[in-house]
């Protein structure tokens, strides 16, 4: 077993996830405000 190194490992795919997690929560965001927009408008 090698001895691991702090510091060395790559987070490169753990970013990259975590950088889609957020880009789908700002969309999943602004449609849920654009159906409120929506409703406001043509519902009352």
């Amino acid at each position: 077993m090698s001895e691991h190194q702090h510091g060395t490992m790559s987070t490169y795919e753990q970013e990259k996830t975590f950088r889609g997690f957020i880009k789908l929560g700002k969309i999943t965001a602004a449609i849920c405000v654009g159906i409120l927009v929506f409703l406001v408008i043509y519902a009352v």
